[in-house]
Order: structure tokens, then sequence, then C-alpha cells
């Protein structure tokens, strides 16, 4: 299997009111919203957001429709395993998660469905309809396929 890349995502075990499964930053970013850090968890996030939004490329300044529903329905972004500079950072954005009781869950795949973005270090996909990842996924399907490749970390 050499040769083969895997992918990383981190996401809520819990499925948004709009059928998605948002994103370990979004979750974050949602907490920050609705004004639930303390001060100390909110420093955090204001510097790992700079830090991130420092050191790797937004998919949608390359491409505004990435992200459009009607384009690329249920789009979403999954880091390179190779990105450990990007990775390494998680840690802390899962404990101000799990902290706040808000479960999330890391994924790996070699194919987490079509790929509509790319850089040297993620992708943003088109999730496979069945694949678990999919808005309005198959609940069957989601249960079955998040047993064989992800892990509750918090």
């Amino acid at each position: 299997m050499s040769g083969t890349t895997t992918y990383v995502r981190f996401q809520s075990t819990e499925r948004s009111p709009r059928g998605h499964f948002p994103g370990i930053f979004a979750l974050a970013n949602g907490l920050a919203r609705e004004d639930r850090l303390t001060e100390e968890q909110r420093r955090f996030w204001r510097a790992g957001n700079d830090w991130y939004d420092a050191a790797y490329t937004d998919p949608s300044r390359v491409d505004p429709a990435v992200y459009d529903p009607a384009v690329n329905p249920g789009a979403v972004a999954w880091f390179k395993a190779t990105a450990t500079h990007l990775l390494d950072r998680i840690p802390g954005y899962l404990a101000l998660l799990a902290a706040h009781g808000v479960p999330c869950a890391r994924l790996e795949s070699a194919d987490p469905g079509r790929i509509v973005y790319e850089d040297d270090v993620q992708i943003v996909v088109v999730p496979r309809p069945g694949s678990g990842h999919a808005a309005g996924a198959d609940a069957e399907a989601d249960a079955a396929e998040r047993a064989q490749v992800s892990r509750t970390l918090s």
C-alpha cells in the first residue's frame, strides 16, 4: 500500500441541523460565537485560528465556489496525514471542545470522496453518497463506517 495518501479529518459525531458533520474548527468557532469560552480559552482559540490562517491556504480564497452547496454539495476539508505541523496543534482544540462537552471524532481515509481542491497539506472533497460523511447519508451505513474509521476523542 506504499504510495497511498492517508487523509485525516476531525469532526462532530453529530449532524448539524443542515445535515453535515461540522469540522473541528467550525465547532470551536461556534463556541466562540456563542460566547461560551473562558478568557483563557478565547486567547487560545484566537491565537490558534490566527496561526492556522497563516500556516496554510484557505481553499475558498483559491476557489470561492469550493464550499458552494450548489456546486460541491457537502464539501469538507481533510488534512493530509503528512501535514504533521498542522496536526500537531489539534490536541489543543480537542481539549477546548472536551471542556465544553462537545464530542469530536478523528477519521482517517485513503479515499474520503471526490477531490474538488488539493494543495500540499489538504484536500476538499465531496463525500460519496452512503460514505457516512455525506449530508443525508443513510444512518445505518453512517454508523457502520464510523465504527470502522473513527475514534471518539472527547
